[in-house]
């Protein structure tokens, strides 16, 4: 027998000696369970072992079926289904057991930290929004009380140094009692923010002031889950990165206060007219308390239940103070509700506030353009951006004077139901400090918002105010006479010209003959007598001499704009402003230093202040300046400008100065000044909207703004320099002297009026009357008893001359024709090159 039928033998016997053997627990098994397994030599046909792939068969051999062998058919379909249960209930368990469960839950905590952590690197702190930093233009008088807030935002950033702690802790136990503590953000109220948007059920509290702070000064006030995530993450990141007082005091710069205002300084003045370093522990617990409903919490439009949560906060505030060792028991005690000032009208651009404003608003753009070489647009538009806190030189006391006499010496007279003219008189006023150049007030119209600042407009004729400068000149420049006499000597206050109207002077070849008012001769006079008078014929002679081109160049240096230099400026027809003349004239005042009138005290700005510096060099010599003060006495003492010395201000004060009435009657002006004051008044003819039904000087029918007569406005016939501006002048100069001064004029000079003559040797009878130099020392109140180039007053020295003999009339001023020009002035009173 081969191998392989041994081995065959072998296993057959093998098979009938465990066929007698009781079957084994496999054995059992495989019975119970035919599909379960098959034991040696009896594996089903098709299995993987057997090599064919035929597939498995569904019963063991040996059990044919129904053979009523271990697995019948009925017990094999029972058995199957109960295995498919039991396979159902197997899967649930694999899937939800415990372990998988846990293992789920902290899966996703570490996923959820991974993703934080993610959104933490990968949101990075914005740059603030503009909203947030934008600000007003605040400002403030000479005494840093706040006339003014103007810009879109009313904010004004504060640093925290400015904000005392009592106050800044009264927020913080308001708003957010761990504030010192926290990391910033505060999750459960985060969380309950972010279901409630979800929810719809619109903004909720919770965050802490550093959330408050990130969405005021980095985000918008959207109520989105976008926004409150980010929100969320830049709070962690600003509060490790910025420190507790920087988030405090963005946080009191940003937030919303009610009352259009942003801030915490803002809200001091809307709320108590004070700025924020001046508030009490009360006044900064109740704006605490107005941080978390600023309209329902405002005690001016608040209800009875608003009012009563108001203060319901406030003592929240309070009491949380007390409980965080910031405050006493005794210290709570105290405390005593303040109700807030009702709201006024908006510090704004109304009244004379708008021509502060805008007087300041052009120095400072005067002073970036130079700085920062700058168009006047672009420094404009630089200021309007806001965060300027802007000090003026305003003085109070001396604004109301201006005001008072205004208003008592010419609005109360004014009647435009009785006279139409009366319509279109408008005032203008500049008055400067000559020792400092500070504008301590000014007077620009009725109301900035009704009409535009007379001060500081440059379209009206500086007339005869400008006289003083072409001797100012003369004595500069060292010119000689031709005109006057002596002849071919150095001129002087003393030199003599032809006083006769519509003398011909020549000027360089062209010859110009202005008349006087009236027409009238004075024969020969000297200069000290022209100025006194306003002679034109006069300065007409003397410009000539001087030579216009020096004139200018003497004009320019005092501070006046550029003109053509032709004869016809000798009477002052180049237009000038209340300011730019106040400018000359107090530089006559301050002994030949240049003064820049200021109305800015200083400016501060992040990116930069100015102080302005309106005492400048020595633009003319201290004699020549101190001259045209001394013969500016004179007309004061006895000249067009004797209304200031008469009546109820004889004696009160010494004073210097130059009237000027322009062509037509179109504006009257006083320029005078006293050693502590320099004050410039204008009164000006300008058509009313639609024109008033008033006629231009050119008898066309008057529209809008356009220059007209002034003639029997207020009543009077004309009105000149010694009229309405001349006691305006002096009712305020009185008043913001406090009833008058004893200081006198420090001058260096031997010549004018305001000094002590020269010794002569012939006895005064002998004299010839034209160049005797005046009799007065220091102006008086009396003029002399008699005038040599003129007929003796014949109304009382100490009152208003009568209207039918007036001895201050000024007179107008005759533009030099102009062949391109015939229309004249064009209707509109402008001056021509």
């Amino acid at each position: 027998m081969g191998r392989a039928e041994d081995r065959r033998a072998r296993q057959r016997g093998g098979g009938a000696r465990r066929a007698a053997t009781p079957p084994s627990a496999g054995a059992r098994r495989m019975e119970r369970d035919p599909g379960v397994g098959h034991p040696r030599g009896h594996r089903s046909m098709g299995s993987p072992s057997d090599g064919y792939g035929y597939g498995r068969q569904t019963h063991s051999r040996g059990h044919a079926p129904g053979s009523g062998g271990p697995a019948s058919g009925g017990g094999r379909a029972d058995r199957r289904r109960a295995a498919s249960r039991k396979d159902d209930r197997s899967l649930i368990r694999r899937i939800f057991t415990w372990k998988k469960i846990v293992g789920t839950f902290f899966g996703l905590i570490l996923l959820g930290m991974a993703a934080a952590v993610g959104l933490y690197w990968y949101v990075d702190v914005p740059d603030p929004n503009i909203d947030a930093t934008q600000q007003s233009n605040v400002y403030k008088d000479v005494n840093g009380k706040t006339i003014a807030n103007i810009g879109k935002t009313k904010r004004e950033i504060v640093g925290l140094d400015k904000i005392p702690q009592k106050v800044q802790r009264a927020v913080v136990a308001a708003e957010n009692k761990t504030f010192y503590k926290d990391p910033g953000v505060d999750i459960k109220g985060t969380t309950r923010g972010v279901l409630n948007t979800l929810m719809g059920k619109g903004k909720q509290g919770g965050s802490t002031i550093t959330q408050q702070y990130v969405k005021n000064f980095y985000l918008t006030q959207d109520q989105t889950v976008s926004r409150k995530v980010q929100e969320l993450v830049i709070a962690l990141k600003v509060d490790r990165q910025t420190s507790k007082e920087e988030i405090l005091a963005g946080y009191l710069n940003t937030s919303y206060f009610g009352r259009g205002v942003y801030g915490i300084q803002a809200a001091a003045q809307a709320y108590y007219g004070k700025d924020a370093d001046k508030l009490t522990l009360s006044e900064g617990a109740y704006l605490a308390a107005l941080l978390q409903a600023p309209n329902q919490y405002d005690f001016a439009i608040a209800s009875d239940t608003g009012k009563k949560l108001a203060k319901q906060r406030w003592a929240y505030a309070l009491d949380n103070m007390v409980e965080m060792g910031w405050l006493t028991q005794s210290e709570r005690a105290e405390q005593e509700f303040v109700e807030p000032k009702k709201p006024t009208q908006a510090a704004g651009m109304q009244g004379q506030n708008g021509y502060f404003i805008e007087a300041a608003k052009n120095e400072l753009a005067r002073h970036l353009m130079e700085k920062e070489d700058l168009t006047a647009g672009q420094a404009l538009a630089k200021i309007d951006q806001g965060g300027w806190t802007i000090q003026l030189n305003i003085d109070p006391k001396k604004q109301k004077a201006l005001e008072k006499a205004v208003k008592q010496e010419l609005t109360d007279k004014l009647d435009p139901k009785q006279r139409k003219v009366d319509a279109a008189v408008q005032a203008g006023a500049v008055s400067v400090d000559p020792k400092t150049g500070k504008i301590v007030a000014m007077y620009g119209g009725e109301d900035a918002i009704k009409h535009r600042n007379m001060a500081i407009q440059y379209d009206y004729q500086a007339s005869s105010t400008f006289k003083p400068v072409i001797l100012a000149a003369a004595l500069e420049h060292g010119a000689t006479a031709k005109n006057g006499s002596p002849e071919g000597q150095p001129i002087t206050p003393n030199t003599i010209y032809d006083g006769d109207s519509e003398t011909k002077v020549d000027f360089g070849g062209q010859t110009y003959a202005p008349p006087n008012e009236g027409k009238k001769d004075y024969g020969d006079v000297t200069v000290q007598r022209g100025m006194d008078k306003s002679i034109n014929s006069v300065f007409a002679g003397l410009g000539a001499d001087v030579g216009m081109d020096k004139v200018k160049e003497t004009a320019e240096a005092l501070g006046m704009r550029e003109f053509e230099p032709h004869p016809a400026m000798t009477l002052g027809s180049m237009g000038a402003s209340p300011l730019d003349m106040a400018g000359v004239f107090a530089t006559f005042d301050a002994h030949g230093k240049k003064v820049t009138p200021s109305i800015i005290k200083k400016a501060e700005h992040k990116d930069g202040n100015y102080v302005p510096e309106p005492i400048g060099d020595q633009v003319i010599s201290r004699e020549t300046a101190d001259t045209i003060t001394s013969v500016l006495q004179g007309v004061t003492n006895d000249g067009t400008g004797a209304t200031v010395l008469r009546g109820p201000y004889a004696g009160k004060y010494k004073a210097a100065g130059k009237t000027g009435t322009s062509d037509n009657n179109v504006s009257a002006l006083f320029a005078g000044y006293t050693p502590e004051l320099v004050t410039v008044v204008g009164v000006y003819g300008e058509a009313p909207e639609g024109g008033g039904g008033l006629k231009r000087p050119d008898g066309k029918p008057a529209e809008s703004g356009n220059h007209v007569s002034l003639r029997g406005a207020g009543g009077e016939d004309t009105i000149h320099g010694s009229g309405f501006p001349s006691r305006i002048w002096a009712a305020y100069t009185l008043g913001a002297l406090n009833g008058g001064s004893d200081a006198r004029f420090e001058l260096e000079t031997d010549m004018g009026v305001g000094v002590a003559p020269p010794p002569t040797t012939a006895p005064p009878e002998t004299q010839d009357p034209t160049t005797e130099p005046p009799k007065t020392q220091e102006p008086t109140t009396e003029p002399p008893s008699t005038d040599p180039t003129t007929e003796p007053p014949s109304a009382d020295p100490t009152t208003d001359p009568p209207s039918s003999i007036d001895p201050t009339y000024e007179p107008p001023i005759t533009l030099d024709p102009d062949p391109d020009d015939p229309g004249g002035d064009n209707g509109n009173g402008k001056p021509r090159d």
